[in-house]
Parts: structure tokens; sequence; C-alpha cells
């Protein structure tokens, strides 16, 4: 694997500032100043390197396949991305070199999102199932813990793109490619209400991929309203709390530490702050004919440059994983660098 050093961030200035980053609708219980941790105390950058050449499909495969999914890392390292066409369709696993170790058995068809938690049972893989139109929980190894249907959601749901747990237990799932609700469920799968929609307060218009923000107390979803290109906060019983716009039509979110980390699909990678301040861009593309198009092929791909990001995660090192939106199949890695100054 070679490397490059391609972007490098600005400081992370005390004079940044609230006014045209975050909108509130109305009062905002949650805390929302940034932490004060030792580095950014110390007015710290970060750099991100882009490792060329990381993940390696299994022979005689060129390439990963088919991709209009997601990516997780789980607590060994491990890269688990979802990959809907190819010869090894459903989710592949990866060493942290890059080496391609098995598939998950019991996934098929389109995994468009999924995560990996724990519980008292182990690690877990929890993602939309049969395209969109159930919800799977797994093992590791591929050991089935619950599987839902459309009948499981008493007639409300209709494509989940993504699907996500809370510390209380409780899941939360977006219907993102059909009727732009988020439904909760109990930590077992069973149905409990919903809330959302394309109406006021909501305005939804796809809200495509979510996180459990805990970097607050309490804990609030920050969610990916992807063709309103805007970031949405909500509380976990569905209170709207703010938005963050101006965003490349967002498609996933994680977190890193202190940042929530967007992958959006018009070529580009977010870093926000608590505050919702952009602090960082990764791999921006500004070919507007390479965004967001899942036909750009191997030989078309420039080192470190994004053309469709659909999934992003961060691992325990603090290296950032793109897993994009293409024909081929196509996972960046770009391994973070922190600098004091």
């Amino acid at each position: 694997m070679s490397r490059t050093r391609f972007v490098r961030a600005s400081k992370l200035l005390a004079s940044l500032t609230l006014a045209g980053v975050l909108s509130t609708p109305g009062a905002h219980a949650a805390d929302t100043t940034p932490a004060k941790s030792p580095a950014a105390a110390a007015q710290s950058t970060l750099d991100f390197e882009y490792v060329e050449g990381w993940a390696k499909p299994p022979e005689p495969m060129a390439t990963l396949g088919n991709m209009h999914g997601d990516i997780a890392v789980s607590q060994a390292g491990d890269v688990y991305v979802s990959v809907q066409g190819g010869p090894r369709p459903g989710i592949q696993v990866y060493s942290a070199a890059g080496s391609y170790l098995r598939n998950v058995p019991n996934f098929k068809g389109r995994v468009h999102g999924f995560v990996i938690g724990s519980d008292d049972g182990g690690e877990f893989i929890l993602g939309t199932d049969n395209n969109g139109k159930g919800i799977i929980k797994t093992r590791l190894d591929g050991e089935i813990v619950f599987q839902l249907t459309p009948d499981d959601f008493e007639g409300k749901s209709k494509t989940i793109t993504c699907v996500v747990p809370a510390p209380d237990g409780r899941i939360f799932a977006a219907d993102g490619y059909g009727n732009n609700l988020i439904h909760v469920l109990s930590a077992d799968g069973e149905y409990q209400h919903s809330f959302g929609g394309p109406e006021a307060p909501y305005n939804f218009k796809t809200v495509h991929k979510l996180v459990v923000d805990t970097r607050f107390n309490p804990p609030q979803l920050l969610c990916c309203d992807r063709e309103n290109r805007r970031m949405i906060m909500l509380s976990l019983d569905g209170e709207v709390l703010g938005t963050i716009p101006d965003m490349k039509r967002p498609a996933a979110v994680t977190l890193m530490g202190d940042y929530a980390v967007v992958g959006e699909i018009e070529g580009r990678v977010s870093v926000l702050d608590k505050a919702g301040n952009r602090v960082l861009t990764v791999g921006e593309n500004t070919h507007a004919d390479e965004l967001a198009t899942n036909a750009i092929k191997p030989e078309q791909w420039r080192p470190g440059t994004l053309n469709a990001p659909h999934g992003v995660v961060v691992n325990e090192d603090g290296s950032l994983f793109v897993a994009e939106y293409n024909t081929f199949g196509r996972v960046l890695r770009f391994d973070r660098i922190t600098e004091q100054e």
C-alpha cells in the first residue's frame, strides 16, 4: 500500500461561530457546546492521508462488486462491506490490512445500511434486509438473532435504508426510499411507533441514513436528509432540534470522537464539530460529471478523490473508510494524523 497525504485541515479556531451553520427551530435542551478536549485546547490540526490500494478482493475478482450499501468495523478491526452484485454479494469481510477474509452468511440482495454493535450476546450486525423490505440482526458469524418483514411494521414500512441501535436498546430505522418515516423498535425488534415524514416539522426528502449521536447528553439522532441537502438533529422521541444546511446531498454519517463524519454523495466527506461547523473536508471532487454516479470505471478513479460516498466508518485508530456507490465496487481508506501546535 502506498500513502499520499493530500489534504490538510485548517486550525480549529475559537472564532468559528454558530451563525449561518446551525439552525434551531426552537429551544434546544441538549448540550451543544463543543467539547473542550486537550487536543482542541492545544489547537490541533487534523490531517488525513490516503492509503492507496487498500482493499484486495479475492481472486480472480478485479473489484469488490456492485456496491450500493454500507461499511462497518468490528472490535477486532475487521472491515465489513456490503456488496449487492458480483461473484460474492452480501457482506464481505476484510482484515485491517485489506485482505479478503470471508462473506457473512444470511445476507443477500442490497444491504443498503448496516452497523456493528454489541449486546449481552456479543457483537452483532444490524442491517436492512431483502432490498430494504425488512431488517435483520445476526452475530458476526451470520447466526440470525431476528429477521423482520414488512408485516412486522403495521403497514408503515416501505423501503428501509438504515437501521441503528440506541444506548437504551431501542432501534431506529430510516424509511428513506419509502415514506421518509423513522420507525422505532424495541431491542428485540418489536415495532413501537414511527415519526417523521415529508410534512412539517420534519419535511424529510430522502432521510437516507442516520446515527445515534452520543456526543450529546441525552443522545440524539443526526440524520442525513439527502435531497434537502442538510443534516437534521432530532431527539430520540422525534423532536426537531436543529439543522445543518449547505451539505452536498449527505448520504451517510458516523462519529469520530467529538466530530461527526458525513459522506456526501456529491463527492466529498465533511468533518463537523458539535456546533455543526465544517472543520475539514476529505477527498473533495470538483468534477461535476463524476459526482453522485455509480458509473465511474476503475481506470477513471483518481487516488484519494471521491465520486459518490455512500457509507462511512472510522476505526479505533482514527482511520476513515469510505464505501462508494459504484457498479464495480470501491472502498477508500484515509489514515488520520493528529499534530499538536
